[in-house]
């Protein structure tokens, strides 16, 4: 197995930062399987981006809260492709609202895509990975779950619990040569944040050094190095990548 002939499963690659990972990871050998659960026309889209880099992909419709469901779909996976080599655990959603107002199923949804998830997608790819005896995870984490934000307990928390997972499931597995990391992105220019108001943009640009968003493609190029060769010798770690935000 050359280091061309990889497979990676991407979850939440429809549209935004999942888009661009998936696209940013392609290369001739590459086969990238595209997990969301609506967004089809972005899956299209991404579908085409890694085809238009010289990789092969696939889509694949599950439910990351689903833990049969993603089982199969990681059965599929290697049943199709022999292996899965890289995991990108970066569904994800906000419900957001003040403590007070935090409806207890926007509490247990969000818990349930954003951590639930990975833990669901890490415990099946794992199977794959061990008898290989080689991986790449990459969970995709947030500058909220290091500093908070008012209104965003749930994502917070959830995005927090994620380091938690990346560190512990790095010591289990890296004797079998598998690799467990996150990224951690900072405010980065998507369709959620070109919709903010133009002052609350403002008050976010007050908090970064560089005086500026991040682009998805900055958070998909820190993916991509930790799912490469040359990041064999880094486990358990967090790369922030928020301009300056948080200096931890």
């Amino acid at each position: 197995m050359t280091a061309e002939n990889r497979v990676a499963l991407v979850t939440g690659a429809a549209r935004g930062i999942g888009q661009v990972i998936a696209i940013t990871l392609a290369r001739p050998g590459l086969t990238v399987y595209i997990n969301d659960v609506a967004h089809w026309d972005g899956a299209a889209q991404t579908k085409k981006g890694v085809e238009d880099q010289g990789g092969t992909a696939h889509i694949l419709e599950f439910d990351v809260t689903d833990a049969a469901a993603v089982e199969q779909a990681v059965d599929r996976i290697v049943k199709e492709s022999g292996r899965l080599d890289i995991l990108v655990n970066n569904a994800g959603i906000t419900r957001d609202n003040l403590i007070a107002r935090l409806k207890e199923e926007d509490w247990d949804l969000v818990l349930a895509v954003n951590l639930k998830g990975a833990y669901n997608c890490i415990r099946a790819a794992t199977r794959a990975m061990l008898k290989q005896r080689y991986g790449r995870i990459i969970n995709i984490s947030s500058v909220v779950g290091f500093m908070g934000n008012p209104g965003q307990a749930n994502y917070a928390a959830s995005k927090a619990g994620l380091i938690g997972l990346t560190k512990s499931v790095a010591r289990e597995l890296a004797s079998r040569h598998i690799t467990v990391n996150a990224v951690a992105p900072g405010f980065i220019t998507t369709e959620m944040t070109e919709a903010l108001p133009e002052k609350t943009k403002e008050l976010m640009l007050a908090q970064i050094p560089l005086n500026r968003f991040g682009t998805p493609e900055e958070v998909a190029h820190a993916v991509a190095f930790l799912a490469s060769e040359q990041a064999a010798y880094i486990t358990g770690q967090v790369i922030h990548v928020n301009g300056g935000m948080l200096m931890a």
